[in-house]
């Protein structure tokens, strides 16, 4: 399949920008689906592809995701994202970070980046040298540093807009949870989840992870990696890979939930379908992990940790009316979140048909905050 095959195929994106530069090693993608909302705002991931092909793919799913959980969110944002090819333990430069800030810049702000797999906020510093349109730097030049307890805390306000769908109360005190990957979000989650009373039950792959959670929370129960998804527990919350149900987990899941900060946790739409056949509570991953993208977004605004804490708890709101749709037109979570999603950008798209002019709104650069 060729390249522009592949870009229809994935969602009729708008922009695709090839980065090459040779000197520093420099081979990326930056994709921009849907600026409907606003400018297309995504993370930059680092990953040894297999092929071109392969990160063209994932540069394109991805990008179309972000549009969705923007949309979702109620973010005044558009969908993109950026995929650089390498090896993130092998690859990295000042040069090579910098080189790909300079064509971040030449977009001229309709795609801000962001950290994610395979980068960091010294990555995000590099490319702030060369361009404002970054976000999640550190803190020292005004940004607001790593976005993972805001995730998590917008993760802990789905889990609990999902207890209040399923067991019509808000209060977490005794039910047992599950969480599936203890990484930056995942840890945080179980911070949140001990505060409110939960018995929690972690695995991971990291074993020193596992040490680390016990030797500060006791009362956790550890559970082996594939074991996990399918502990009898009242909510499962897959904060690791994407893809855990599909047809070899789906009927050995006894979660009366699902609500987690790992991306893609359907591995096919089909498997949203089979679990409300199940009647297994399904909350759309891209609404409930959007706490770090309103971290962010709070960033561009100037930034305010207490402000992007109080913007996470959206969530429970977006996950509710996710539900009340789906409830409404009798349909799976999943397309009802993709609904929510699609009737805003719809409506904010044809609103900008009719009144062409240039937003009088602008976002303020890091860099303006920063030189103040």
């Amino acid at each position: 399949m060729g390249m522009f095959q592949e870009i229809i195929k994935y969602g009729n994106h708008e922009e695709v920008l090839y980065c090459h530069d040779p000197e520093v090693g420099l081979k990326a993608i930056i994709a921009l689906h849907n600026t409907a909302l606003g400018p297309a705002l995504g993370g930059t991931r680092m990953w040894n592809y297999a092929s071109e092909e392969e990160a063209l793919v994932d540069v394109l799913r991805l990008s179309k995701g972000m549009t969705y959980k923007a949309a979702a969110a109620g973010l005044n944002l558009g969908g993109g994202k950026a995929v650089i090819i390498g090896d993130p333990k092998k690859d990295k430069s000042e040069g090579l970070f910098r080189a790909f800030g300079h064509f971040v810049n030449s977009l001229n702000g309709k795609y801000i980046t962001a950290e994610d797999v395979g980068t960091c906020e010294q990555d995000m510093e590099y490319i702030f040298m060369e361009t404002p349109w970054v976000t999640g730097i550190p803190k020292d030049f005004g940004g607001s540093g790593d976005p993972s307890p805001y995730t998590a805390h917008g993760v802990l306000m789905g889990i609990k807009a999902s207890v209040n769908e399923k067991f019509k109360t808000d209060s977490l005190k005794g039910l047992r949870i599950a969480v599936q990957g203890l990484g930056n979000v995942g840890s945080n989650l179980v911070h949140y989840l001990i505060e409110e009373g939960a018995e929690v039950m972690i695995a991971d792959i990291d074993p020193d992870k596992i040490k680390n959670l016990k030797s500060k929370f006791p009362s956790l129960i550890e559970k082996k990696v594939d074991e996990i998804l399918f502990t009898d527990c009242d909510i499962l919350a897959p904060c690791a890979l994407g893809g855990v149900v599909n047809d070899q987990s789906i009927m050995k899941i006894k979660a009366k939930i699902i609500c987690g900060g790992a991306n893609n946790q359907l591995l096919e739409s089909r498997h949203g379908n089979a679990l409300q056949e199940l009647g297994i509570l399904y909350a759309p991953d891209y609404v409930v992990n959007a706490g770090g993208l309103m971290n962010v977004f709070v960033e561009l605004e100037g930034y305010s940790p207490q402000r992007a804490f109080d913007k996470t708890r959206k969530v429970y709101d977006n996950l509710t009316k996710v539900f009340e749709i789906a409830k409404r037109d009798q349909i799976g979570t999943h397309i009802a979140a993709d609904r929510l999603a699609e009737s805003r950008i719809q409506t904010i798209g044809k609103l900008k048909q009719r009144h062409p002019g240039k937003s009088n709104r602008s976002f303020t650069t890091l860099k303006e905050i920063y030189n103040r």
